[in-house]
């Protein structure tokens, strides 16, 4: 069974935000409420990256372990979702998320808190597929129509990419090794700073006096 994923390429983001664009214009999110947001570090340094960041639909969710209300729930695509109708408001899955996926908009008297609005993944919510009550409560439902996010199918540069974690994962694994790195982009030659590690096999580095 596919586990749909997001992977943001760091290396291809332009810091555009036609994907928060996407997001808004598609699911008509409440004021104040930002499903999908760039970030950007080093901003105008050598260095500098930028990311798109929302619900990464974690397999093991951390928002969903910590609600009490259980109002989180998992789709056959592993996609994250929840069911408004269930919040209680206690706002646990904010600090849970090391994303900062779960928005709370403040529209109402005395500011207090909103229903908690999050990334569908373009997949709607417990309510009938397509339904106007769907989408006025939890935005468009472009999966069960076959499609993937429009946040993804806007990105102009294939930064961001949507889909089946294995397919999403080899792409990225083949940029990785085009781009000079190894496959094991992540891995401990990255952590320890170790030059010279391709494709898996620590080779020699004359440049750094290995011998």
């Amino acid at each position: 069974m596919a586990r749909m994923k997001f992977l943001c390429d760091a290396e291809r983001c332009i810091e555009c935000n036609a994907c928060v664009t996407a997001c808004k214009n598609e699911n008509e999110v409440p004021w104040g409420v930002n499903r999908r947001r760039v970030v950007t570090i080093n901003d105008g340094s050598p260095g500098e990256r930028s990311m798109s960041v929302a619900c990464m639909h974690c397999s093991d969710a951390p928002c969903a372990a910590v609600c009490p209300g259980d109002c989180f729930y998992f789709t056959d695509d592993g996609v994250v979702l929840h069911d408004k109708d269930i919040f209680i408001g206690c706002g646990f899955c904010f600090y849970a998320c090391p994303f900062g996926a779960p928005q709370f908009p403040k529209n109402e008297a005395f500011g207090s808190r909103g229903k908690l609005d999050k990334c569908t993944f373009c997949a709607g919510g417990p309510l009938a597929d397509n339904s106007p009550e769907e989408y006025a409560q939890y935005g468009s439902n472009r999966l069960a129509e076959g499609k993937l996010p429009l946040c993804a199918e806007m990105c102009a540069t294939r930064a961001l990419l949507a889909g089946d974690g294995d397919t999403v994962s080899e792409i990225f694994r083949e940029r990785v090794t085009w781009r000079g790195a190894s496959g094991f982009a992540w891995g401990w030659g990255v952590a320890y700073n170790k030059p010279g590690i391709r494709r898996g096999h620590a080779v020699e580095d004359k440049a750094t006096g290995g011998d």
